[in-house]
């Protein structure tokens, strides 16, 4: 083993001391000097996970000590815990600073050629489903061989529009978002306008949801004062203290696969309703029954309560038109073209926003260590189904980091601009290129519940310890 360490030449050299350090040898501290490549050890109790190495040094800020109550599978694993981690120090001045200028310029022609491109990729999507099923009825009548052949190529066509449609009608509740934003134009009328017509059409309250969003942005992170995906606390889930022996977390948490299967299944149907008509996964403090209908609700201040009743006002007028449409073409026909894909819209959307907001290695913090940057940095950008997100969902979550840092940035400048950002705050970026239903699995029995005490908090799995993270988070 060591003549051929030797035969690697300086690499080789660096590698021996690795594995066979004197406990007086300074490298044990900074393990050792390569210039490129992947290495991992476990030296003096430190871990180094698949670090990569920079201009000759190690990167130490990925060296983690690891922490009674974790899981250990591998000495290249990681544990992040409130103990090993340091949150970020930049002023907003100093990360503004580090953006140029024109990526803060908005267009409002631009903006309108992305959502002009998808009402007519709507348009025709549905256009082309008219067809499917008297294409497919011709196929039946053909004769009995291809009942069987018509029957699963039209389930198929219609699964198709489903997917594609849904991912149209996503793209187009994200130019809602962005005139939310006031990142469409820069006119605030144009934007609440035609935000308004867009994000009713697709079942949100235009001005309640804009407003509540705006607190989220502005508290993102904040476990007194956040708006949404406020993690569950140790004592709000009734487990026993962390010291207690013998907790059995399963009879709790749950643990069966199925189990965990039908919650994520109602997750992912029925958050976004639940969330918009009882504030699921919201302040817990809040009074019973607050929603985004109410404009009395504690979210409200009396100067927004009449933008409250016209967003209301919108909710109406689209349940009246879907009556009046399932009414002269047929309930079923309603379903097909409209209720479907926007159900897929809302399953897009909570993932999207959990798998940003909902990571082992994403922070939370309370009100002695939280401020508006580290809370902007405690999100991860994910690449969500590859190109069809970038092209389809306008990148919203390819690069959210950067527009929780600057949320009147339009999404055509989010690559650009987070290639700044990174390069500036380096560890503190978060980025995932794992399969997103893999994410979705794998964060769903992570992130279970954070402590009761502690200013800066990570989530804690379902055997209530740290979670393990089997590769790099931040690119």
């Amino acid at each position: 083993m060591m003549l051929l360490l030797s035969a690697l030449g300086e690499t080789g050299q660096m590698l021996r001391h690795l594995i066979t350090p004197k406990k007086s040898d300074p490298t044990l501290r900074d393990a050792v000097a390569i210039k490129s490549g992947f290495v991992w050890s476990l030296l003096n109790g430190n871990i180094i996970t698949w670090t990569k190495f920079k201009g000759g040094r190690p990167c130490l800020s990925s060296l983690f000590k690891p922490t009674s109550g974790a899981d250990h599978t591998s000495p290249a694993m990681t544990v992040i815990t409130p103990e090993t981690f340091t949150p970020l120090t930049w002023s907003m001045s100093e990360i503004r600073a580090a953006i140029p200028a024109h990526l803060f310029q908005r267009n409002g022609f631009k903006s309108s050629l992305y959502l002009i491109r998808d009402v007519a990729l709507a348009a025709m999507l549905w256009y082309a489903a008219t067809f499917i099923d008297p294409f497919f009825a011709q196929v039946s009548a053909a004769g009995k061989a291809y009942e069987n052949v018509a029957i699963v190529g039209q389930a198929a066509a219609w699964l198709t529009y489903w997917w594609f449609q849904g991912l149209v009608l996503t793209g187009i509740w994200v130019v809602g978002h962005e005139c939310g934003h006031g990142a469409f134009s820069g006119s605030g009328k144009v934007n609440d306008a035609l935000g308004y017509v867009l994000h009713t059409f697709l079942w949100t309250p235009y001005f309640s949801w804009k407003i509540v969003h705006h607190r989220h942005h502005a508290n993102h992170a904040s476990m007194e004062k956040d708006e949404v995906y406020v993690p569950k606390t140790r004592s709000d889930l009734g487990l026993p203290p962390p010291d207690e022996e013998g907790i059995d977390y399963a009879e709790v948490l749950g643990d069966t696969p199925i189990y965990t299967l039908f919650m994520l299944i109602r997750q992912q149907t029925l958050a976004f309703p639940a969330y918009l008509f009882l504030n699921v996964s919201g302040q817990k403090h809040y009074p019973k029954w607050s929603n985004h209908f109410n404009p009395n609700a504690i979210m409200f201040n009396p100067s927004q309560r009449n933008a409250v009743i016209a967003s209301d006002i919108g909710m109406l007028a689209m349940v009246a038109l879907t009556v009046r449409a399932s009414q002269i073409y047929g309930f079923s026909e309603v379903v097909k073209y409209y209720l479907l894909p926007w159900l897929c819209v809302s399953h897009w959307f909570i993932m999207i926003t959990y798998l940003h907001h909902t990571s082992a290695d994403l922070p939370h913090y309370r009100e002695g260590k939280w401020n508006f940057q580290r809370g902007a940095a405690a999100t991860t950008d994910r690449d969500f189904l590859g190109w069809q997100g970038r092209f389809f969902l306008h990148d919203v979550a390819h690069f959210h980091v950067v527009h929780h840092f600057f949320p009147q940035m339009p999404h055509y400048h989010g690559e650009e601009a987070t290639g700044y950002l990174k390069k500036l705050i380096g560890e503190h970026y978060r980025q995932s290129n794992e399969p997103v239903f893999k994410a979705l699995w794998k964060t769903y029995n992570e992130c279970q519940f954070v402590e009761d005490d502690g200013e800066v908090l990570f989530y804690k799995n379902r055997k209530g310890n740290y979670a393990v993270l089997d590769q790099p988070q931040t690119k």
